[in-house]
């Protein structure tokens, strides 16, 4: 099993999903249907952690090292994030948000192939690699599905009808994926520690990192003291959002990238 086999399971994995995504809509009129929407999605996310898991067997090393490898990993923890959230809260339309974005992250791996290797620089070949890049990706996704609420919420503050629940779900979504972020940065820090010698040295990386953490903060803290300006607080979310986006990506094309000490991050 190597990566010339991920069109074949990325093929069979959106298929599923897209058959799900079908029954979903068709859900909305007859309510019987929703089970079948589920098991397509279900079917279709076990090939994807069945793929991520012969991956890893096969590099014999985490496949988190890449933009391509992470992309991989959003796309796992997305369906994870809308089941939750349709168990919890019973939307229908985030769940079908949360398989369409894993969807597109498959596509574009599909549609930009990289080269994978086996191996890792000595600064990756750490015991906080695996936790500090999963928590950080498991908060990426959740946090980027509160920025959806965020627009929605844009949306129906637009039509006149805003529902308190929407910013309720964004507050919920917040909480969780700041937690991970915040896990995320401790984790970074002890691996800096081990890897280089400093907790902090205010690496163009770690810098946006710090700009993230404390966007969300912000959100957190405006919630608290100014609970009924949605508006005002949904736009912090959003803008918080870009923050991460550069934080992710944006940073390894910009020119203090040369400088970095994660530019590895970038083949």
């Amino acid at each position: 099993m190597t990566w010339i086999d991920f069109p074949l399971y990325s093929s069979i994995i959106v298929a599923f999903w897209v058959i799900g995504l079908v029954f979903l809509v068709v859900s909305y009129k007859k309510q019987g249907v929703f089970k079948f929407a589920t098991s397509a999605f279900l079917i279709g996310w076990a090939v994807m952690i069945l793929f991520v898991v012969k991956l890893w067997l096969e590099l014999d090393r985490p496949p988190m090292r890449t933009l391509g490898e992470t992309r991989l990993w959003y796309a796992t923890f997305l369906p994870l994030i809308g089941f939750v959230t349709y168990i919890r809260w019973k939307y229908k339309w985030f769940l079908a948000y949360s398989f369409i974005m894993a969807s597109m992250f498959l596509a574009i791996n599909y549609l930009n192939p990289e080269t994978y290797s086996k191996t890792l620089m000595p600064a990756l070949q750490s015991p906080w690699f695996i936790p500090h890049v999963l928590v950080y990706l498991f908060s990426y996704a959740v946090l980027a599905a509160s920025s959806v609420v965020a627009i929605k919420g844009w949306y129906d503050s637009y039509k006149g009808n805003f529902n308190i629940e929407t910013l309720k779900l964004a507050d919920n979504l917040v909480y969780i994926g700041f937690a991970f972020l915040t896990l995320g940065l401790l984790f970074g820090a002890l691996w800096a520690k081990e890897a280089w010698g400093h907790y902090w040295t205010w690496d163009p990386k770690e810098v946006w990192a710090f700009l993230t953490w404390m966007g969300y903060l912000i959100y957190v803290h405006y919630r608290y003291f100014h609970a009924h300006n949605s508006k005002q607080a949904l736009t912090i979310l959003a803008l918080a959002f870009v923050v991460l986006l550069v934080c992710w990506f944006g940073v390894n094309y910009l020119p203090v990238a040369n400088t970095s000490v994660h530019t590895y991050t970038q083949y």
